[in-house]
């Protein structure tokens, strides 16, 4: 009598796709905030390349996510993630952080 149930290999890939979604729904709501902040009260040339760079972020990030969230969904046991990958879409997250930050302080 093993005691442990089956692991549902389905589980997984669904929590990962999941908290992708997530990730990508904050990334989305810190982007629009720092817009919000920077064209609040007049843009400034410094406001309007930060916004730029803070939205050409999100989208690399959307993308990553995308992508991901496709690959995860695509068949029973998805693809390792890369470190390539993996070290983009963190470089990518916290880079909008940081922008987002730097516009509302």
């Amino acid at each position: 009598m093993s005691g442990a149930p089956d692991r549902d290999p389905g589980l997984q890939p669904e929590r990962t796709r999941l908290a992708w979604r997530r990730t990508t729904l904050s990334s989305t709501v810190a982007a629009v905030l720092a817009v919000k902040t920077a064209l609040h009260g007049g843009a400034s040339a410094a406001g309007i390349v930060a916004c730029a760079l803070c939205v050409v972020l999100w989208l690399a990030f959307l993308l990553l996510a995308h992508r991901r969230i496709r690959v995860l969904a695509a068949g029973p046991v998805p693809g390792a993630l890369t470190p390539r990958y993996a070290t983009a879409a963190v470089l990518c997250a916290v880079a909008t952080a940081v922008c987002a930050a730097a516009l509302v302080v």
